[in-house]
């Protein structure tokens, strides 16, 4: 430990010792437990390699206090995600109970068809994220309708999981009304506008690349859904009006109301709709209703779906596996796993282990090409190693700031690299908030969809195409430049 006090750089070895057991450690679990490596052993990885990082922290000087507030602060972060875990994962409860997944499904089978899911799936979650700005309210409405579609059609569940995160990713770098495409137009300094129009261009890139991708994924196989339509018209009262919670949550959405504001209400509109139209199959959830008041019932079976989730009971194994999901306990191991990799990211943070390793990187590059490509590494690193995108966006910006006006680039260059990298990849790692919400969301694990999330990381790639091409590779204003 430092005798003078101050906390000290790190050496390289130092820096480089709790990444590479981060490393060890997660891939340890995923070899050892597969997919069931999130439901546990993956955190524990997370915090051991929190007490390496601590370690050798305080070895360089930080006390554990600070090291500590770092990790706590880190977590406090990331409440806002919990929170909304929380709510999808009662609006999953409450959407089963009611019967909106299934209708989502029903109207799915009636209109798509295998031999195109894949791209429309992608288009649709594009429109509906680039009108509400969300990836993740987009994921947890529309697409867990789309996904109920491709289980029913025997489809690739980690392809439709791609081909909706790929479309949901798309308003998250082109709309207005995102937040990070505002918080990485803020921190690199550009007009939000100027920003989105260039985000703009490799999305669209990157958003036609994956529906030509999924276009050549679709299955070729015959598909009569007939029989499943009528199983699930006998199970359940199929209406537009089921239709109701899913619009109020789009509804409040393009209001820009909070994403947990918008899905929770969600969640609380699916239950009462659950006991409009079928207070039939509430009760029965209910279990023990027989003792108790017909209203009290129905207000313990929309309580239990909102908690628990809920457990469909038709007698046809295929439509109760479709309907038996949701509630917010179904979302404890994902917040497990946040909890872990954000601790770990702050003390990583604190330590000063990133910009250890990315300034010789910074300082190291020569040519233009390559300076985009670092920044594209070091966004990628940031997401993996601190698990949360805005710090992935804020960390980078700021370090190579002063690297791209030297080299007499204007700002949005820096702001459409980093948003076009940060947000997208944020959803390929699985110990990252977004990995893990897509994952417990859909429930498709993010080593499996990430293979095929093509509008993922063809943006970032399609950005150092653009950087070793010389394309719209704009320089600053003159009076920039001499000031």
């Amino acid at each position: 430990m430092s005798k003078s006090g101050q906390a000290q750089q790190l050496s390289l070895f130092e820096a480089i010792t709790p990444i590479a057991g981060l490393i060890v450690l997660v891939g340890a679990s995923y070899y050892l437990f597969g997919d069931s490596s999130i439901s546990g052993p993956s955190q524990v990885a997370l915090i051991i390699a929190t007490m390496i990082a601590v370690l050798v922290a305080w070895r360089r000087g930080h006390t554990l206090e600070a090291l500590n507030e770092a990790a706590v602060t880190s977590v406090s972060s990331g409440v806002g995600a919990i929170f909304i875990l929380l709510a999808v994962g009662a609006l999953i409860g409450t959407w089963a109970l009611s019967g909106t997944l299934v209708a989502m499904v029903y109207y799915g089978l009636y209109l798509l068809n295998p031999h195109y899911f894949y791209m429309t799936a992608t288009l649709i979650c594009a429109l509906v994220s680039a009108g509400i700005g969300s990836s993740w309210t987009t994921v947890g409405t529309i697409g867990i309708g789309l996904m109920g579609v491709s289980y029913s059609m025997d489809l690739n569940p980690a392809i439709a999981a791609a081909a909706v995160i790929s479309g949901s990713y798309f308003g998250d770098t082109t709309s207005p009304v995102s937040d990070t495409a505002n918080l990485t137009a803020g921190i690199g300094g550009t007009h939000l506008y100027t920003h989105l129009r260039e985000t703009a261009v490799l999305s669209a890139a990157a958003l036609a690349i994956a529906l030509l991708v999924f276009w050549f994924q679709s299955s070729p196989v015959e598909f009569n859904a007939s029989a499943k339509l009528e199983t699930i018209k006998g199970s359940f009262h199929i209406s537009v009006w089921l239709f109701v919670p899913l619009l109020m949550v789009v509804l409040l959405a393009v209001l820009k109301f909070p994403p947990f504001t918008s899905i929770f209400t969600g969640a609380l509109v699916g239950g009462v709709l659950a006991v409009i139209v079928a207070p039939e199959r509430v009760i029965a959830f209910a279990g023990d209703a027989g003792d108790l008041p017909a209203w009290l019932a129905l207000f313990k079976g929309v309580w239990l779906a909102l908690a628990s989730g809920y457990t469909s009971a038709s007698g046809y194994p295929p439509l109760d596996l479709l309907a038996s999901r949701g509630g917010m306990a179904s979302m404890l191991d994902t917040i497990w796993l946040i909890i872990a990799a954000l601790a770990f990211g702050g003390i990583v943070e604190k330590a000063g282990v990133l910009e250890r390793l990315i300034t010789p990187v910074i300082q190291a590059v020569k040519s233009t090409g390559a300076l985009i490509a670092s920044l594209v590494a070091s966004v990628v690193a940031t997401n993996a190693f601190t698990a949360d995108q805005y710090i992935a966006i804020a960390l980078p910006t700021r370090m190579f700031k002063t690297a791209f006006a030297k080299r007499g680039f204007a700002p949005v260059v820096l702001s459409r690299t980093v948003a076009a990298t940060a947000t997208p990849t944020s959803a390929l790692i699985p110990w990252n908030s977004c990995g893990a919400y897509m994952t417990a969301t859909l429930g498709v694990s993010t080593l499996s969809y990430a293979p095929y999330a093509v509008f993922n990381y063809a943006i970032p790639l399609l950005t150092i195409t653009f950087a070793y091409a010389g394309f719209r590779m704009f320089a600053a204003p003159a009076s920039a430049n001499s000031g």
